[in-house]
């Protein structure tokens, strides 16, 4: 057979191959499953390798680093295949930080936990953010939250909770008390009472997902793998609140912000309570920026985010123009991602507790 007839042979049995679109879309999810040499250069690389692809007829498969080097092949020492992804890397780092946080008395600082995880402070705030979908601060904010809702839950008293969860001072709290737990905190402690609170419970990639709400905000957002587990643990937190559920537009309103933030490949080596922290703050979030029974569609949300990153490209635009030409401190800005929400399914909720 002729040179480019064998040639043309290999290069439409890899375009065949469906590992090759892996490779051509840097598929990080596709790490540790395979790799794939290209005999030109003699190494071999994981599929999210950044380097330029190679023709196809000089690209073979391996199923481990073992199999690829007994072909006489070496490592590529720019994705360094035998090693732990990038993605794992950053995982673990951010996991530690995330522990780190959540066994402090105080939020530490942004340098000090930037120090720990050996990154500089702008990069560090950058990979726990694209890790998680939240920042440090946010992450801290969630964990002490959850503090002094169990503490309040408890029986505890207010000012108790809330220099034992880490806040500085009282006033600091209670500026945001209503925003974090959706009444006043002697009425949490006290059970809700006289309250009324609708819920829903959906689904989300890291299973059922309770959201429930008060006349004055946010009272409880809840992961777990049972749905009904999840509709008792708020009626045995608020015990004499009145509960609504079946309430279709709430449930919509519900259903539209968690699909917004659902983020599936997000964090996925990220242990699975440090990962839900980070989905239920993000939810939190989004639920506060958009009002109880708005008909906004995710065009519409999508659209919004857009504009909003529009106008964040010019502002950065114009600063980049205003700089000198030759500073050591400029920044390259690239196209911010829009992203879009997945479908999320809502279930009602059932009816008064």
């Amino acid at each position: 057979m002729k040179k480019p007839a064998r040639n043309e042979g290999r290069a439409a049995a890899t375009l065949s191959d469906p590992r090759w679109a892996a490779v051509l879309a840097r598929d990080a999810r596709m790490d540790g499953k395979f790799f794939y040499s290209v005999k030109t250069t003699g190494i071999y690389c994981r599929p999210s390798c950044a380097a330029r692809p190679a023709r196809p007829e000089n690209v073979a498969f391996h199923a481990t680093c073992a199999d690829a080097e007994r072909a006489g092949f070496r490592a590529c020492k720019r994705c360094k295949p035998g090693q732990a992804s990038l993605t794992a890397q950053r995982a673990a780092t951010v996991a530690k930080i995330c522990r780190l946080i959540e066994t402090a008395e105080t939020a530490p600082a942004l340098t000090e936990l930037a120090q720990r995880a050996g990154l500089s402070t702008y990069h560090f705030h950058r990979v726990f953010k694209a890790v998680t979908g939240v920042t440090p601060k946010a992450y801290a904010a969630a964990h002490r939250a959850t503090r002094v809702r169990g503490a309040l839950a408890r029986g505890g008293k207010v000012t108790d909770a809330i220099f034992a969860a880490g806040y500085q001072s009282s006033s600091r709290f209670y500026e945001k008390s209503t925003a974090l737990m959706g009444m006043t905190p002697s009425t949490y402690r006290a059970g809700a009472a006289g309250m009324n609170i609708r819920f829903a419970i959906g689904t989300c990639t890291l299973g059922h997902i309770l959201v429930a709400a008060s006349e004055r905000g946010i009272c409880q957002i809840a992961l777990g793998d049972d749905a009904d587990g999840l509709a008792c643990d708020l009626q045995k937190r608020f015990p004499r609140a009145t509960f609504i559920g079946g309430d279709k537009k709430f449930e919509r309103w519900v259903a539209q912000v968690v699909g917004l933030v659902e983020a599936p490949a997000r964090g996925l080596d990220l242990p699975l309570d440090v990962r839900g922290t980070a989905f239920q703050q993000r939810v939190w979030q989004a639920l506060q920026k958009i009002p109880t029974g708005a008909t906004a569609t995710y065009t519409q949300l999508a659209q919004c985010r857009a504009r909003r990153c529009q106008r964040l490209r010019r502002e950065r635009a114009g600063c980049r123009h205003s700089m000198p030409s030759r500073g050591a401190h400029r920044r390259r800005f690239g196209r911010l991602p829009l992203g879009r929400g997945t479908q999320t399914d809502f279930a009602p909720a059932g009816g008064e507790g």
